[in-house]
């Protein structure tokens, strides 16, 4: 009898924590000024129509040219930058992190710099991507914005996309010592097979600049590495895992990313956990779906290969729940030396996250689970879960108009599904400017 009582008031939780996680509340947008409102009603309007988002390089390039430097940015700044971007200095940032911070949210600083083939600029462009990546964790760290700092990197900032393409090439074959990268990272002169004398300088240079990075946020910020493209992403997880051993030794300070719409996703997260385990290091660990498809696909497609992404939606979708509850069992009996983000807008996965978080035991802002989503999109999941308690991050890109927009494009022409499916959050916005349209009217008659 007192196992079907306790059946029935479990029953009964994960009822109510699902009416609570429903998401269709408006009121959760009360928070915004009429202004955001507005804007972001009439940006997510232009976001729904394919061909904008599609071409939006393009026309924003068109735009610069008729309006010159000045007249692009004043038609920019108060439209998708406010939207989508924090602001260029310090105290544009400021501003914006202590309203998100008010709001329950933390901000995850993410320096909007990357490159891909061909757009490598040498060692001294790599150097200031280093400096301006050290001024990010500075600044995560000082300003008293959030517990638990994170902030995100991109390896490809740090060294060039053509070495970590070579690198995959020859891991594949011949894989690398892990300790071999942490005696390079501690300045040693290590020869790697397979790699020509400007490319092992190349590679020595670019692993102390993270180095410097990782000594610089050690007990301090959250690193959490972002993945590419599957071509360069094997070499970015060597360096990421040569971080995690020298550095992760007491806690997750470095993280690694892992793209669930690719087929191979599962094996590589339990190839992650094998290897802390066995090397004695803490994995962070960044879930998201992935957001290279359409390139991903018509590469394999030219090179002949395999396609390596996931054939349909609901593949990825068992792919992501299966690697998150994977997670999520490992952290409910060792929370101290695994911790993951659930980096997602899909409503379903969060809320199979939290049924799950509840069923393991699992604090809702223990530290060793947080959500996120990225800055000016899914705030009607973000701000319902950060007002029923839980750690919810929001990846905020910084920096001028014109280094924040081609990051801009990129990650719109990769979203481009999320942006066209977000009917929802726009219906809710006109649900709460009705609301508050109404009591305008109501109050003045």
């Amino acid at each position: 009898m007192g196992t079907a009582a306790a059946r029935t008031v479990a029953a009964r939780q994960s009822d109510l924590l699902s009416a609570t996680l429903a998401f269709e509340d408006p009121s959760a947008f009360r928070v915004k000024s009429w202004g955001e409102l507005l804007r972001a009603l009439g940006i997510f309007r232009l976001c729904s129509f394919p061909v904008l988002v599609n071409n939006c390089g393009k026309l924003m390039s068109i735009a610069r040219t008729l309006l010159g430097r000045r007249g692009f940015s004043l038609l920019l700044r108060p439209t998708v930058y406010a939207q989508f971007v924090a602001g260029e200095n310090e105290r544009e940032i400021s501003q914006s992190m202590e309203k998100m911070s008010l709001l329950g949210l933390r901000p995850m600083l993410a320096v909007p710099i990357e490159e891909d083939l061909g757009e490598s600029t040498g060692e001294k462009r790599y150097d200031d991507n280093m400096e301006a990546m050290l001024e990010c964790v500075r600044m995560s760290h000082s300003n008293a914005w959030s517990k638990d700092p994170m902030m995100q990197l991109k390896i490809t900032a740090l060294l060039s996309p053509e070495l970590c393409v070579k690198l995959t090439t020859i891991i594949a074959q011949q894989p690398y010592d892990l300790n071999l990268l942490v005696k390079a990272m501690d300045g040693e002169p290590i020869s790697f097979p397979g790699l020509d004398e400007s490319e092992v300088a190349h590679l020595l240079c670019g692993l102390q600049r993270l180095n410097k990075i990782a000594e610089a946020s050690v007990n301090k910020v959250r690193v959490l590495v972002d993945a590419e493209y599957t071509y360069m992403n094997p070499a970015l997880s060597l360096v990421t895992m040569a971080m995690m051993k020298k550095f992760n030794k007491d806690g997750a300070w470095i993280w690694n990313t892992y793209q669930c719409y690719l087929k191979e996703s599962r094996s590589l997260l339990l190839e992650a956990l094998r290897l802390s385990k066995s090397e004695g290091f803490c994995l962070g660990v960044k879930l998201v779906r992935g957001a290279y498809m359409d390139k991903e696909r018509k590469l394999a497609e030219k090179e002949g290969r395999l396609d390596p992404i996931h054939q349909c939606w609901e593949d990825t979708n068992d792919s992501y729940n299966g690697s998150l509850d994977v997670m999520l069992k490992v952290i409910s009996q060792k929370p101290e030396c695994y911790r993951i983000i659930v980096a997602t807008h899909n409503e379903e996965s969060v809320r199979k996250a939290a049924k799950r978080m509840e069923e393991l035991g699992i604090d809702k802002d223990g530290g060793s689970v947080c959500f996120g989503q990225l800055l000016g999109m899914c705030d009607h999941v973000s701000l319902t879960l950060a007002k029923e308690g839980y750690a919810v991050y929001k990846s905020v890109p910084y920096g001028s108009v014109d280094d924040t927009l081609p990051y801009l494009v990129r990650r719109a022409q990769e979203n481009r599904t999320v942006l066209q499916g977000i009917r929802k959050e726009r219906d809710l916005l006109r649900q709460e400017l009705s609301r508050r349209l109404h009591r305008s009217l109501g109050g003045g008659t």
